[in-house]
């Protein structure tokens, strides 16, 4: 029996040499790739406070004004010093946007915002001294207020305005972000619906728009403009990284197999699982004689030496390979869930002076949701608890992998006008908004009742459960008291689930996080993580080239007819 193994482990592991090499050869590049980045000034935006004197045309006006009769939710956005309301007339549509100045319809709205987006991203947002600037005419930064940042223009337009240019603030935007003073040229701009080669499934986000600058280093810069958000960057030198890893680690070669890829990745990693285990089986049961002058028998002796010592951790990349392999089998579903609200134009009144007094504070953005079929404005402050100007400013989310929450609160939206019939407008604050809320998007994701929830607790940093690899940040996790311990994290900023997990599906995740992504060393940081993965990673290289030069070495001595019999290793 011992001599069947013998045998199966030297073919198993001629079959899995070439496999593992480029495994552990792109497995030793990975930290790399994580560390060579394109730079970029940030990827998260101080928030700026809604400029009153700028708001001249109710949401409910503008809206009926362009003929949209129902939106699915709206936000407040700025285009240097323009402001407009961002109205999505659907979920799965792309936002509109209208001058809260005049009303009047941003031609290619979402187009030219995804690329003042970019260049903030890019090259930095610029913000002015804490100090009040007096109010001007269209195109001029408004009052800084209770103590915030006045914003000034982060793009200065390149060509003088005339008078009528001067009060058009679409106008203005569009040439503050086609004619920029200074920075790199746009070169194109695309959205994407869907991922593809270069924007991988494992950055969620969708739906981005890719925007491409004019450099040397080819940049192109993803973002989600419904959310002000950054998704991914990519210049020339990390997309010959990532097409390398592509090919060698995830074979995407193998694409046009579909799920049959994962297949034959994880039935490959299960062969080098248990040709390990092989063998391991042949060093605690065999003892190789000591030939003096035999180079073979040596060459074996140096194998079993340097196996045993990395044996554990081929293990651990195997296993985890494989099971996180098969895991892929298994559809990803959490796009699937969002709540798609809808709400008439016509029945829409509110202002924002009302809003801010109910509120208590200076108003940093807003949107529309339904808690239990009550709309609900969903206003963000601009201090968190500790007092601290919120933006979720964060400048690289992959190093500090935490988001702060924003302060948020909640206004119902009742009806104004005799017997509650009128329209809809400005109530009270709803006790716990963001908690409520939370709740209200898991019951209606997971459709257990109010009674089966245990606990609602915010997320602003990744972690093992919840981790880079779910990009968004912050959400709220939601656990309920069901056979699996179900948990569903929601993002209540678009309204979205994030993940959801219970017990049995944590297994293969921890499996990956530490067996293969070697995550019970993060005690130490991301660098000391980094080493390790990159040291067993060249370990797998070393034990595989021994292998293949001691196979190389048998071939030659059974073409010389000086072959050493098995029986020469003895127990």
């Amino acid at each position: 029996m011992r001599k069947k193994i013998y045998t199966w482990h030297r073919s198993c592991s001629i079959i899995i040499a070439i496999p593992v090499l480029l495994w552990a050869a792109s497995g030793f590049m990975h930290p790399l790739m994580t560390n060579i980045r394109p730079s970029l000034a940030t990827q998260g935006l101080a928030a700026v406070p809604i400029d009153p004197h700028k708001m001249r045309v109710p949401l409910r006006e503008a809206l009926l004004q362009n003929h949209i009769a129902t939106f699915s939710n709206f936000r407040i956005v700025h285009i240097d010093t323009n402001w407009f309301y961002q109205v999505q007339p659907a979920r799965q549509q792309a936002p509109v946007y209208l001058s809260a100045l005049n009303g009047k319809k941003l031609a290619a709205g979402d187009w030219l915002y995804a690329q003042y987006l970019a260049r903030q991203f890019l090259e930095g947002q610029a913000v002015m001294p804490k100090t009040a600037i007096p109010d001007g005419p269209e195109g001029s930064p408004g009052p800084a207020k209770h103590g915030q940042p006045a914003v000034a223009p982060l793009l200065t337009p390149a060509l003088a305005f005339s008078a009528e240019q001067a009060h058009d603030c679409c106008g203005a935007a569009t040439e503050c972000v086609l004619n920029p003073a200074k920075g790199a040229r746009v070169t194109n701009v695309s959205q994407l619906n869907a991922f593809d080669e270069e924007y991988k499934s494992i950055n969620r986000l969708l739906p981005v728009y890719r925007v491409n600058f004019e450099r040397p280093d080819g940049i192109r810069v993803y973002v989600e403009t419904t959310q002000d958000r950054f998704a991914f960057a990519m210049d020339n030198k990390r997309a010959l990284f990532d097409r390398i890893f592509t090919l060698v680690h995830t074979w995407g070669w193998l694409a046009f197999l579909g799920k049959g890829k994962v297949v034959v990745e994880g039935l490959l990693a299960l062969l080098a699982f248990f040709t390990t285990v092989m063998g391991i089986t042949i060093f605690f049961t065999t003892k190789s004689k000591n030939v003096k002058g035999n180079g073979l028998v040596k060459a074996r002796r140096n194998h079993r030496t340097i196996s045993i010592v990395i044996a554990l951790f081929t293990l651990m990349f195997t296993f985890s390979g494989a099971f996180h392999a098969f895991s892929k089998l298994k559809d990803d579903t959490r796009d699937r869930f969002f709540v798609d609200p809808a709400f008439s134009s016509a029945d829409l009144d509110f202002d924002l002076s009302r809003a801010e007094a109910l509120a208590g504070g200076p108003i940093f953005n807003m949107s529309m949701v339904k808690i239990d079929g009550i709309p609900t404005l969903q206003v963000r402050l601009g201090a968190s608890a500790s007092g601290t100007l919120q933006g979720w400013h964060q400048q690289d989310l992959m190093k500090d992998a935490r988001s702060p929450m924003p302060e948020q609160v909640y206004i119902r939206m009742g009806r104004v006008g005799p017997d509650s019939q009128g329209s809809i407008g400005m109530d009270s604050l709803l006790p716990d908004g963001e908690q409520q809320y939370a709740r209200y998007l898991a019951g209606v994701f997971s459709g257990h009742p109010p009674g089966e929830l245990r606990s609602c607790v915010a997320v602003t940093k990744f972690g093992s459960e919840y981790n880079f690899t779910d990009k968004r940040l912050p959400v709220w996790k939601v656990s309920y008291a069901t056979k699996d311990n179900e948990r569903y994290y929601v993002e209540t900023s678009t309204g979205r689930l994030s993940k959801r997990v219970d017990d049995r599906s944590l297994v293969e995740e921890y499996s990956f996080a530490f067996l293969h992504k070697h995550e019970f060393m993060s005690w130490g940081g991301k660098g000391l993580k980094d080493l390790s993965t990159m040291f067993w990673a060249l370990a797998q290289i070393v034990l595989v080239t021994v292998g293949l030069i001691l196979y190389l070495k048998t071939r030659t001595v059974k073409k010389k007819g000086d072959r050493v019999p098995f029986s020469e290793i003895k127990h």
